[in-house]
């Protein structure tokens, strides 16, 4: 597999399903060009999802062009409480894809103790697609998830997946011992989203841009996720081919990590003790408490984490895109925004931090620093 893949959720036409002939032709021209331009590149992994809109019915007017074994396929399907809905998206997104295999199946979206339980049950979702996999329509079956670094690393030890998609970037590293559980288990580590999730990359402010040089901060980024054998590779949400360019600029530097990386990775750290406080920068996350044990579901790790993002690399456009988002997001982004504070009952969730007086009026200020319109997932835009 190639160390970056075409991700698939940016160049379609619609987030609603909708049948090919209302898809405009000058749409699917865009699709089909980034689709050629990673083969051209040399990305032979190409991925999408059943909740992805148009994407798929898409990718599968192009897909039987291409010599089958020259392509690795992946779709993505939401597990349900029902298997049977589970089964039918499945075999809707075959039909879709026009193929009559996917080389990876991911159990989409397992971000909660529940969607786990609709997973690996008897009779449930993985079972469903162990029959595909017997009649040879799957080959590896794995998940993604946005889910817990504790419910990521419950999945892994189940030993039932072959890989597993996540979140692991520069500014956000909490799920390193889910990608350690997954390289025990002999699992293949997909990155999701490194540009977009990783910090709006493609529109990063001066402060940031300024730290990152010589690189860009996405080719920062690329550069520290690859720099880890236990990453085997980056998600590119391309919405137009020359999105692949900037990224292609990593390729020379993986045999230099050392000397490009470690340069640029002490002055992020300096930049963000100057800004945040040393004792604030190493131990502001200790003994926090997770959404659902705060009064109001307030995310304080969440809220913290971005304020200090905001504070340090002057990452405030995406602090508001994913604070705004909070509300929104279900089990994909779990919890609220720091607004109508209870300041009483709060403190008594902060017990066992150590910045648990000086927290209620940090978060009080990330709302006003943060705080806007509301932001939905793309999915329901």
């Amino acid at each position: 597999m190639s160390v970056f893949s075409c991700g698939g959720m940016r160049y379609q036409h619609s987030w609603k399903d909708l049948p090919q002939f209302e898809i405009p032709k000058d749409s699917q021209h865009n699709l089909e060009a980034n689709i050629h331009r990673s083969i051209e590149l040399g990305i032979n992994h190409l991925e999408t999802a059943r909740m992805y809109g148009t994407s798929e019915i898409q990718i599968g007017q192009i897909l039987p062009k291409f010599p089958r074994d020259k392509i690795i396929v992946q779709t993505k399907v939401l597990p349900t409480e029902d298997p049977l809905e589970f089964r039918e998206n499945l075999k809707q997104s075959l039909q879709n894809l026009q193929l009559e295999f996917v080389d990876l199946l991911a159990i989409h979206g397992i971000n909660t103790p529940e969607l786990l339980a609709y997973t690996l049950r008897p009779g449930g979702c993985l079972d469903e697609a162990r029959k595909f996999q017997k009649q040879g329509r799957v080959r590896y079956i794995g998940f993604s998830t946005h889910g817990s670094p504790e419910t990521i690393v419950q999945t892994i030890e189940s030993g039932e997946f072959d890989y597993v998609n996540l979140h692991w970037y520069y500014i956000n590293q909490s799920n390193w011992p889910a990608i350690e559980a997954a390289r025990r288990h002999d699992m293949g580590v997909f990155i999701i989203s490194p540009s977009n999730k990783g910090g709006m990359l493609y529109k990063p402010p001066t402060k940031l841009t300024e730290l990152c040089r010589p690189l860009s901060p996405m080719v920062f980024n690329d550069l520290f996720c690859l720099s880890r054998s236990e990453v085997h590779t980056l998600s590119l949400g391309a919405a137009r081919p020359s999105d692949f360019e900037e990224h292609l600029k990593v390729l020379p530097l993986l045999s230099r990590v050392e000397e490009v990386l470690l340069p640029i990775l002490d002055r992020l750290e300096r930049a963000a003790i100057e800004a945040l406080g040393e004792q604030w920068y190493k131990t502001w996350h200790f003994g926090l408490p997770n959404f659902d044990e705060t009064p109001g579901q307030v995310n304080v790790p969440v809220i913290l984490w971005l304020r200090n993002l905001a504070v340090a690399y002057d990452l405030v456009e995406y602090g508001k895109m994913r604070y705004n988002l909070l509300g929104n997001g279900s089990h994909w982004f779990p919890g609220q925004k720091a607004e109508n504070l209870d300041l009483q009952l709060l403190r008594s969730s902060l017990a066992n931090s150590p910045h648990a007086e000086i927290i209620p009026k940090i978060l009080q200020e990330a709302d006003e620093l943060l705080g806007g319109q509301e932001v939905k997932r793309l999915s329901q835009q």
